[in-house]
């Protein structure tokens, strides 16, 4: 069974929501909604490695002082001599967010707080707070006429994307969520400990939402169903065991998922990432290796074990049940 075969029918990605043309070259403006932690830290992270598609970077946030602050000290960061030429940062206003190429959102009420060996999953418990922020700037792409694209990094990522897309007007091919990248790496963290996970380094695959019902596969050709779901089980709790240390765990995500993927599908770049999959009235963002074209998105389509689809097709359909 293949992916596409998780629906009989699906809304179109073929539109493609940036200039994609390697002959022209284009340098895109990027606009950050919130500087918390992982947006601050993404800010760095697209300061220092996306100078060959990014000219610029707008920043806003409800704290005057913090857009200030990295205003100056984000275009402190440079090579002392000659280097790479970096995107300049400058702070923005909420009304001049849409007029960018790129929209990246971080904002959040808050993670709530967590006892430590906790299984709660915090980033659902994140879904009905965020969710009412991202429908307010959902609103203001719907009234700006955006047609660049949406970025989503705060959690749930791929619940927050139905979110906006049911409240923006926007098409399914504008919009994409960044969780999945960190739950590959941190899968592959673990598979560089154990000998008998290291098939995931060169023959494994990450499905699914960043969290609840995520699929790390230890191999698409050997595929072992229990080895896998123990990895799974790592990746998904890899959070929690920075957090039993005292610390929130937001640098990976920030770079892996969020800064790194986001550079890669600007250059157009196989990365993880969730895309719209099914019907306007039936259908969820599923995080999938894909990458941007001129033409829109293309997905890895393989042919999965049927254990394997099994349990994509799981993730899929629950992540339907919650818009």
């Amino acid at each position: 069974m293949y992916i596409h075969n998780l629906v009989k029918e699906t809304v179109s990605l073929r539109g493609c929501p940036v200039p994609m043309d390697p002959a022209a070259n284009p340098k895109l403006r990027v606009n950050i909604v919130a500087l918390g932690d992982v947006g601050t830290t993404m800010l760095i992270g697209l300061r220092l490695l996306g100078g060959d598609v990014i000219h610029s970077i707008g920043i806003c946030d409800i704290r005057k002082e913090n857009t200030e602050r990295l205003e100056m000290e984000i275009n402190q960061i440079g090579y002392p001599f000659e280097g790479p030429s970096l995107p300049t940062v400058d702070v923005v206003p909420e009304e001049e967010l849409f007029a960018g190429d790129v929209l990246i959102f971080c904002a959040s009420r808050g993670v709530p707080p967590v006892e430590p060996g906790s299984n709660i999953d915090v980033r659902m418990a994140q879904l009905d707070a965020n969710r009412d922020i991202i429908r307010h700037y959902a609103g203001l792409a719907r009234q700006a006429d955006y047609r660049g694209l949406v970025a989503v990094v705060s959690d749930p990522v791929d619940n927050l994307c139905a979110a906006f897309l049911d409240e923006s007007g926007l098409q399914p091919w504008q919009i994409q969520g960044y969780g999945l990248g960190v739950m590959h790496k941190r899968a592959e963290y673990y598979a560089s400990k154990e000998d008998r996970f290291q098939s995931y380094l060169t023959e494994g695959r990450a499905f699914g939402p960043h969290g609840k019902d995520l699929v790390i596969a230890n191999s698409i050709e050997n595929y072992d169903d229990a080895l896998s779901r123990e990895l799974t089980q790592k990746a998904t709790h890899a959070n929690i065991a920075v957090r039993d240390l005292g610390f929130k765990p937001y640098i990976a995500p920030a770079l892996s998922s969020a800064a790194l993927s986001i550079l890669l599908t600007l250059r157009g770049q196989w990365h993880y990432g969730s895309l719209y999959m099914g019907t306007l009235s039936h259908g969820a963002f599923l995080g999938i290796k894909n990458r941007l074209t001129k033409d829109g998105w293309e997905w890895e389509d393989l042919d999965l074990p049927k254990e394997l689809f099994e349990r994509i097709q799981n993730a899929y359909e629950n992540l339907c049940e919650i818009r």
